[in-house]
């Protein structure tokens, strides 16, 4: 740098300062010889400045930080990533909306992420801490460069051990949350709790998927990221049977789809029909009209696998219908496991009947998925 060779070349010369200001930062050195020699160092100094300034902007509104971040995820990226992200940067406006983003702290954002931690989960936090850490990584790389502050650095993820990593709700939470549904939510949620399934396997669901005869319906677990599908077999108990066959008299034919809907595409710009991605919204609606603690959908079938432990189903036939990567979800299950995984799924609907009345079906009429 500049300042450095002047102070140890001319350090003990009668001093002949440049002394200026450049975006409300002072710039001052003394040491030289003459003011020409001041003078040129400065010069040069602020010719380093500027080609500085230029490569790097000095700061940006954080909602306008969002919005472009928003904007080239929708044309760079997968409608997957922009829904998730829109999601969670909704949250983040609410927060801190109003202020530049050199004013936005570590220590907000460590407040921020620890309240997710207790009234959400720590799995959510660690998850909007990586987009967080992309949203400001955004801003500061090549060809941006709209500032240099990175409020994420250093913020560390949070610890994921097993006492942490999944809330399961009391069952009076459950059985709250699923009386405040509507008939269509209620089979999503039935269908996932009595399937034990995880989100992705429920959404992925296609007529073709449930065999009526054979009384059983097959979900699909992607063990990896791009991986191939792997199919397991869950026994149908009566009452998720009556549900699938309610549902298959009232769906829509062109669709092969079990839980479909229609929504606005922000990358095909448009109205579409296809598969449930995410109910992110729905769950907090519910939760927050039964007036419980927020949980999603993958305590549902931690809370499925729970009762069947406490009732004394094998470990080993819990890890077969959850689909487990410790058990081998592409076999075709033996007869005598069969039994007892159809002995498990009983009991689980039983619990069940037992937690929740079921709503009368005579002030639902008219219903259909469409």
């Amino acid at each position: 740098m500049i300042s450095g060779v002047c102070c140890q070349k001319w350090a003990n010369l009668e001093p002949s300062p440049y002394d200026f200001q450049r975006k409300k930062k002072r710039y001052l050195l003394g040491g030289f010889q003459t003011k020409k020699e001041g003078r040129a160092a400065e010069a040069a100094l602020k010719e380093e400045l500027k080609r500085s300034w230029a490569m790097y902007g000095t700061d940006m509104a954080f909602f306008d930080l969002v919005q472009k971040r928003m904007d080239w995820l929708k044309d760079r990226r997968g409608e997957r990533l922009y829904r998730d992200t829109l999601y969670v940067a909704r949250r983040w406006v609410k927060q801190w909306n109003g202020l530049l983003v050199s004013e936005v702290t570590p220590e907000m954002i460590e407040y921020y992420l620890t309240e997710i931690k207790k009234n959400i989960s720590v799995i959510t936090a660690n998850k909007e801490l990586r987009y967080l850490k992309a949203l400001f990584n955004h801003g500061i790389k090549a060809p941006r460069r709209w500032f240099r502050h990175n409020p994420t650095e250093g913020i560390g993820f949070f610890s994921t051990n097993h006492k942490t990593e999944r809330y399961v709700p009391p069952a009076n939470d459950v059985q709250k949350v699923i009386m405040a549904a509507t008939l269509e939510q209620q089979d999503y949620l039935w269908t996932i709790a009595l399937t034990m399934g995880r989100m992705g396997e429920v959404n992925r669901l296609e007529w073709d998927d449930v065999d009526f005869e054979g009384n059983f319906i097959t979900l699909y677990t992607r063990k990896k990221r791009g991986g191939h599908l792997s199919p397991r077999q869950i026994p149908m108990v009566p009452k998720l049977k009556e549900i699938m066959q309610r549902m298959y008299f009232n769906r829509k034919k062109k669709h092969p789809w079990i839980f479909w809907h229609k929504y606005w595409s922000s990358v095909q710009s448009g109205f579409i029909e296809g598969p449930y991605t995410d109910r992110k919204k729905m769950m907090a609606t519910l939760c927050k009209k039964a007036d419980v603690k927020y949980f999603r959908f993958h305590p549902l079938r931690h809370f499925g696998a729970t009762m069947l432990e406490r009732s004394g189903i094998p470990i080993k036939t819990i890890q077969s219908l959850l689909g487990h990567e410790s058990r081998v979800t592409t076999e075709i299950y033996l007869h005598s496991a069969e039994r007892d995984e159809r002995s498990a799924m009983e009991y689980l609907e039983k619990e069940f009947l037992k937690k929740v009345p079921e709503k009368s079906h005579e002030k639902q009429k008219g219903y259909h998925l469409d």
